[in-house]
């Protein structure tokens, strides 16, 4: 009977078993990095003193009050607005938010911090600004911002999905009936505060801005005053280039 020769097994390149233990290494290391990530965030959650929930519901009934007393003021020196179109960024408001300045915010769908809204200026918009103008500021945006705006952010919404401005055939689906039928319409309806204007920034959702450096330090005094807050004029446009 013929003897059977052994099989030769091939032998393993040591810089294999390297890689191998390498790779290893990195995995549990990962493990460990994510779980101390894990145990940072649980223990971030701690709970509130008492007196930290004293003073977040005092800044809250400030915040109550000092609506109520802006809506007061504004009344008797009611200012009619510059142009038709506004841009309104929200520059801050979380813990110190009243439930009804934050609903405000939201039924304007500024619902997060540096989000911004196309609007038609009216008497009764500016009574609404000025209840949370702490929290936001306003101009009156030229073509070339809202150009800027639509084409590098633009993002509408279609078949409650959000969608950016990059298929003329959606837009022509949701707006066609209104010819408007491509992203230099929606720009030239915005910048005009044309008939279809609500129809229009209704589908754009809310822009994400990014955050200027150097600006927008949180301070509540109203722009004129040196602060951040409130009506800006054209100066909206210097800001937009920094968030755009």
């Amino acid at each position: 009977m013929a003897e059977v020769e052994p099989k030769i097994l091939n032998s393993i390149p040591e810089t294999i078993f390297k890689k191998r233990k390498n790779n290893e290494e990195w995995a549990l290391r990962r493990k460990l990095q994510q779980a101390e990530k894990t145990r940072i965030r649980s223990t971030s959650f701690t709970i509130k003193k008492p007196e930290q929930f004293i003073r977040e519901y005092r800044d809250r009934e400030l915040d109550l009050i000092q609506m109520k007393n802006r809506k007061k003021q504004h009344r008797k020196s009611m200012v009619i607005p510059e142009s038709k179109l506004l841009f309104v960024i929200r520059i801050g408001g979380k813990n110190d938010l009243h439930p009804n300045t934050r609903r405000i915010l939201y039924s304007l769908r500024l619902r997060k911090i540096f989000s911004g809204v196309f609007v038609r200026s009216s008497k009764n918009l500016m009574e609404i600004l000025k209840k949370v103008e702490p929290h936001i500021t306003y101009g009156y945006p030229n073509l070339k911002s809202v150009k800027d705006l639509i084409y590098k952010k633009g993002v509408g919404k279609f078949e409650k999905q959000k969608v950016p401005l990059t298929d003329n055939n959606i837009i022509e689906q949701v707006l066609g009936e209104h010819n408007i039928l491509c992203i230099e319409d929606i720009v030239n309806e915005i910048a005009t505060v044309g008939p279809h204007f609500e129809k229009v920034s209704s589908f754009l959702c809310a822009f994400k801005l990014d955050k200027p450096e150097k600006a927008l330090q949180g301070k509540k005094k109203r722009f004129r005053d040196g602060g951040d807050s409130g009506d800006r004029g054209d100066r909206i446009n210097e800001l937009l280039v920094k968030m755009n």
